[in-house]
């Protein structure tokens, strides 16, 4: 091979190197714009979960606010409903209790109208308790029952047996299944010696 055989041949090997060494510059160059743009979108990705995440972050706490809140406001107002049930009752007792002084009427038929008043006013108590589960027991004849009774007392008695109940100052109430009040009662010591 000549000499100008061989600087032929080394202008194309170096052309074809110049040429390879391009080629392999634009690739890392795209590569490098392709990492890039990669970059920029992943970070932007980001940046949208993170204010996606803040925004229902502060959703939670908002919700969590009104939760407490509300409950608040339903403990704070809780008897709402039964104060509401029992304010007829008392209306009634005031209907009465005017009955009962009315000047220039019989003092029996005023008495006789506010027996009736009173009468009124405790069946309406009655139906309000009962909306709301609380429902009186009877104990009178029954067995002493500590859990359910108070014994204020003992008498002698020919009809009750011994340990029974022989009469109620106050009612005992249960409100659904839970005791709300215990009866206060007398209860039997047995025959008369």
């Amino acid at each position: 091979m000549s000499s100008k055989e061989n600087s032929e041949l080394r202008e194309e090997i170096n052309t074809g190197e110049e040429v390879e060494a391009t080629a392999e510059a634009e690739q890392v160059a795209e590569d490098e714009k392709s990492l890039e743009v990669q970059l920029e979108e992943a970070l932007a990705e980001s940046a949208d979960l993170r204010d996606k995440m803040l925004r229902i972050a502060a959703d939670f706490e908002n919700t969590k606010k009104r939760l407490e809140k509300e409950r608040l406001t339903a403990m704070k107002y809780a008897g709402e409903n039964i104060f509401r049930e029992i304010l007829p009752a008392l209306d009634n007792l005031e209907r009465a209790i005017d009955q009962g002084v009315t000047e220039g009427v019989d003092p029996q038929k005023s008495l006789d109208g506010l027996l009736e008043g009173v009468q009124l006013t405790r069946k309406s108590l009655i139906n309000s308790l009962e909306k709301f589960e609380v429902k009186p027991f009877s104990s009178i004849g029954e067995p002493f029952n500590p859990n359910q009774q108070e014994a204020l007392s003992m008498a002698p008695s020919d009809e009750i047996p011994e340990n029974h109940v022989i009469a109620e100052y106050e009612k005992g109430y249960y409100y659904k299944d839970r005791l709300l009040r215990v009866a206060k009662v007398i209860v039997s010591s047995g025959k008369i010696s």
